[in-house]
């Protein structure tokens, strides 16, 4: 299959490329740089200039693909209503594209905006009150309508190259001198190490998944924080400690809000859907033997 990819240059999309290709696939992939397009190239995609907001672009590229994966996102903090707007846009212009002619169309979202401190399954919508998150509910929904795939990552995507929550949570024990959680830190993150990621990516691609479906691409359901800060502190030779809410907003800044976040969840059914059972190590294991603390 010939595949176009936004979001190729990322941690998920330098890795899932790679994987593409190993099985057979080729990839054209969104380009925003002469910088972008060399990487894309030394990974061994086709770069295709363009960008999020470039939806000639988006729907040129998707309608010469057999399948599209929708990877990016504009990760501005603060406008997140205006980065799921252009979102939306991009959606629509890509499903618009493919319309009709059963090509899959996958758009990653992420399980923290559902109900936190409740299982979340992969029929359960969107939760208001999960907000910054819930901002890219209505992305869900309308890739859903338009005959789209929603994948929905774990908060925590592990391997070689993480650049989100757990290296935050590292720089702030070597910053401080304490690996910290809130409370009794029993509040869940729910992981997938990078390799088993794209793997579920390649097999939705593959099997061509119901459209309108939505699939958990979660390794392990809910990792307790006060495990992570335990490795964390562990790793780092400092103490681990509770926080109160109020202190954690001291330590962390904004990330305190992630940091309390009860967020577990069930894959059963995109196990089943898929055929895909994660073979990599788990985070916990990755933090103690990875490359987090190279």
């Amino acid at each position: 299959m010939h595949i176009f990819l936004t979001g190729g240059t990322g941690f998920i999309g330098r890795a899932l490329i790679p994987s593409l290709l190993s099985a057979g696939h080729s990839v054209t992939a969104l380009s925003r740089s002469p910088t972008s397009a060399h990487l894309l190239t030394s990974l061994g995609a086709t770069p295709t200039p363009g960008s999020l907001t470039d939806l000639p672009a988006l729907a040129a590229a998707a309608a010469q693909a057999d399948a599209v994966i929708h990877l990016a996102f504009i990760h501005d903090f603060a406008d997140f209503a205006a980065s799921a707007a252009v979102d939306q846009r991009a959606i629509r212009a890509l499903a618009d594209a493919v319309a009709g002619t059963g090509k899959p169309l996958l758009v990653t979202s992420g399980t923290l905006l559902l109900k936190h401190g409740h299982v979340g399954r992969e029929d359960d919508s969107f939760d208001a009150s999960t907000a910054p998150f819930a901002v890219r509910g209505p992305s869900e929904e309308l890739a859903r309508a338009l005959g789209g795939v929603v994948v929905r990552l774990a908060p925590v995507v592990h391997g070689v190259g993480d650049a989100q929550f757990v290296p935050r949570l590292i720089a702030a024990a070597r910053e401080h001198g304490a690996a910290t959680y809130i409370g009794e830190g029993r509040n869940r993150w729910p992981a997938v190490h990078v390799r088993d990621a794209v793997v579920a990516y390649r097999l939705a691609v593959e099997k061509k998944v119901q459209p309108g479906s939505t699939l958990h691409v979660v390794a392990e359901g809910g990792v307790e924080v006060r495990e992570i800060a335990a490795a964390i502190g562990e790793k780092v030779g400092v103490r681990v400690e509770s926080k109160t809410v109020e202190e954690a907003e001291k330590w962390f800044g904004w990330f305190a809000g992630v940091v309390g976040i009860d967020n577990p969840v069930e894959n059963a059914r995109t196990k089943e859907v898929l055929g895909w059972e994660p073979r990599e190590r788990g985070l916990i294991e990755d933090l103690r033997e990875g490359s987090y603390f190279e």
